[in-house]
């Protein structure tokens, strides 16, 4: 009995339409239970929503941590550990908020719930859009190290580069953390125009950023497409 329920819980396999609509059908309340975020005033029908939602979500988290042996795969400690486990924490966090114990401020934690989508996904699977995802998401773990390579030498240029038009512009840039934010949209070529150096030499600077920006930018998406190509060739 415990195992069909994590079975159906859990990622479906194309054979199991339980399973399906039951991804389908936390999808819609994940949705639904969201939906109160866009508004400022509240209405009957998002307190019912809230209501139905958060008991649906609490029956999801008891049924995940009933069946963690098989998801945990390690016997009994699996119970205490489910609770520490990523997803375990968003599923509690996405929870708490609607609790009326709770002071009304940590409502904007509903939020999290976001984060729940990417486990609902995994319906699309029928639709070979979750294969992809899950394509993708191996190509990032295989080629992990270079991509970190990368990070870290993009986070160098834009700490470099921060440093460098501080000191060459201190009238436009009032703090480092204004530097810092302008070479992080210049290495992304971005450019949004409300903070930008005016002397020759920082624009000198500007224009030499930005093409240092392009080929770093270019590197791990180069990496990316010759990883998914290989993992497609598989």
């Amino acid at each position: 009995m415990r195992k069909r329920i994590f079975e159906i819980i859990e990622i479906s396999k194309d054979d199991d339409t339980l399973s399906s609509i039951y991804d389908w059908f936390m999808m819609l309340v994940i949705i639904i239970s969201i939906i109160p975020l866009a508004f400022r005033s509240s209405n009957s029908f998002f307190d019912v929503a809230e209501k139905i939602s958060v008991v649906i979500f609490i029956c999801d988290y008891l049924l995940r941590w009933f069946t963690a042996d098989y998801k945990l795969e390690k016997k009994t400690v699996s119970f205490l550990f489910y609770p520490v486990t990523p997803m375990a924490i968003i599923d509690l966090v996405s929870i708490l908020p609607s609790l009326t114990f709770l002071n009304q401020g940590f409502k904007l934690l509903k939020i999290f719930r976001l984060f729940r989508t990417f486990k609902v996904f995994r319906a699309f699977k029928f639709i070979r859009y979750s294969k992809s995802i899950s394509l993708i998401i191996k190509v990032f773990k295989n080629q992990s190290r270079i991509l970190t390579t990368v990070g870290i030498l993009a986070l160098g240029y834009v700490l470099v580069s921060a440093l460098i038009i501080f000191n060459v512009e201190p009238e436009s840039f009032k703090s480092f953390f204004d530097a810092v934010y302008w070479a992080t949209v210049s290495l992304t070529t971005m450019g949004y125009g409300d903070i930008y150096p005016v002397t020759t030499i920082g624009r000198v600077v500007t224009m030499l950023s930005s093409i240092f920006g392009i080929a770093i930018i270019a590197l791990p998406s180069g990496i990316i497409t010759a990883g998914f190509m290989e993992e497609l060739d598989k």
